[in-house]
C-alpha cells in the first residue's frame, strides 16, 4: 500500500490548487481573476505546510 506522508500531501495539495488556477484562467474569459485568487493560494498551502512542519 502506498504511504504519503505529511509534506508529500502537501506538495500535492499545492500542484492541485496550481492545475485549478490554470484551469480556471483558460477555461473562460470571466473566469481569469479567479484564476489569479486560486493562484495565490500555492504559495499560502506551502507556507502553512513548512509551519505545520516546524511546529512538529
Amino acid at each position: 500500500m502506498l504511504k504519503i506522508n505529511f509534506s508529500t500531501s502537501i506538495l500535492i495539495a499545492a500542484f492541485a490548487s496550481f492545475l485549478f488556477s490554470i484551469g480556471l484562467w483558460f477555461l473562460g474569459d470571466d473566469l481569469k481573476l479567479e484564476g489569479i485568487f486560486v493562484g495565490i493560494w500555492v504559495p499560502s498551502i506551502i507556507s502553512f505546510g513548512i509551519l505545520l512542519e516546524v511546529r512538529k
